[in-house]
Formats: C-alpha cells, structure tokens, sequence
C-alpha cells in the first residue's frame, strides 16, 4: 500500500489567519506528509489566495473540510436555514476550488449536533437535493465529495457506512464518496472490517484516530484490521490523522 497519508490543519492550530497557514502548512510539508486537511471553519472569510501560495511553496497537497451548524443545517424544516446551508457549502466549494483541492468532504449533510428525534423523511429529502446539487457543481470543477459518517451525538442521518453508501445510491452522483473515520467507526459499527469491505470503490477517505482521540496505538482502535482491510478492496486513497 502507498496511499497519500494526510494530516488534519487542527493538529496544528484552531484558526486560519496567516501565521497558522504558514505554522500548519510549513510543519506538515516538514514532516513529509502528502495532504493537509484545511476546515472551512468560515469560507465566506478564508484566506483563499494566502493559503493557495503557502501550499505551493511547501509543495503539500491540500484537501478541504466542514460541518454545518444549526444555522446551515440542510435539513431543518426551515428553508431560509437550508437555504443558508445551500449558500456555505457553495461558497465552500469556491475556496476549495481556488485553492486548488480536488477533495471536499466532511459532515456536509447535516448540523454537526446532537439531535433529539431520528430524522424525518422530509429532512432525509432536503439533504439529498441539496447534497446532489452540490456533487453537481463540484463535478463541473473536477472535485469529489465526501460524506463522513459520524457518530449518534454528532448527527442522526448518517452515522454507519451503510446509511452513507444508501444516501450515496439515492443521490445517483458518481463523484460522491464516503469517508470513513476510524472514532467513529469505533461508536457505530459492528466490524471494521464489514464496514470498510462494503464501500469497496465508494471509499474515498479515511480519518485515523484513536477511541480516546490521543495518541495512535495507545488506545484499543484495531488499526491492523483497518489497514488489511484497506489493501483488501485495493483503497489507494488518502488516509489521513485528525
């Protein structure tokens, strides 16, 4: 197996001003990874052109990242707030775009919160249209889209690699992917291995991370049945720490 090994930009900093981007940037090309992941913690204010000179002279791909919040969430019974979730993940799309990604993924289904009800059929629906017209504009561009499963206090619509692979199957789009992420396989799935194996092609990223979210191997995340597993389906993806 070579697939390009990442690491998350919250490694290094919780914010994107300039002396972060040349902080995160400049350690993780040192260290020789392959991709930093950059959160989109706020589109409408990044540093697009900065960032797009800093990865360059670094030479280190990069690879973008969000979640929605109740304000943005796609599939409130609110439009003018799906209609806010709609305008983020657009604008997301522009400065993933610009600074020159070809990957954008993330929890971009939903608000990134703890829900009180399962989700309805019409919140499923709202997300579905939003999400397809999403793949729809990142097609145009050449970007894929990840979809990244997470766990029950942190979404309720997609949280097992199954929900994410049937979302994917309804939204008919050939450049959406899901990205799996070994936390929170930990909370939902029953099998590393069963969960990985039934993504074959679809899986198209991979957070590692232990169960404590520490250091990788002091916790009890079986990452050999992980990485066997990956080199079973031949996932040339990236994996990367968060």
């Amino acid at each position: 197996m070579r697939n390009p090994l990442g690491i998350h930009a919250l490694v290094w900093s919780g914010y994107w001003k300039r002396h972060d981007i040349d902080f995160a940037i400049g350690n993780s090309s040192k260290l020789g990874f392959d991709i930093i992941e950059i959160p989109l913690l706020n589109p409408y204010s990044f540093d697009a052109e900065y960032t797009k000179k800093v990865l360059e002279s670094n030479e280190i791909k990069p690879v973008t990242s969000l979640g929605l919040s109740e304000d943005t969430d796609i599939t409130s019974n609110n439009k003018q707030i799906r209609n806010n979730g709609k305008k983020l993940l657009s604008k997301a799309l522009e400065m993933t775009l610009n600074i020159g990604a070809k990957y954008m993924g993330g929890v971009l289904y939903s608000a990134l919160k703890k829900y009180d009800n399962p989700p309805t059929k019409d919140a499923i629906n709202y997300s579905m249209d939003i999400i397809r017209d999403l793949c729809n504009q990142a097609k145009n561009v050449g970007i894929e889209i990840g979809l990244e499963p997470v766990n029950r206090y942190e979404s309720n619509l997609l949280n097992t690699a199954s929900q994410a692979l049937n979302f994917i199957k309804l939204t008919e789009c050939n450049n959406l992917f899901v990205h799996l992420d070994s936390y929170h396989m930990n909370i939902e799935e029953s099998s590393y291995h069963k969960s990985i194996a039934q993504c074959g092609e679809k899986l198209g990223y991979f957070h590692i991370g232990e169960n404590h979210r520490g250091y990788l191997g002091s916790g009890h995340i079986n990452f050999k049945e992980i990485f066997s597993t990956m080199k079973e389906i031949n996932y040339d993806g990236p994996i990367t720490f968060e």
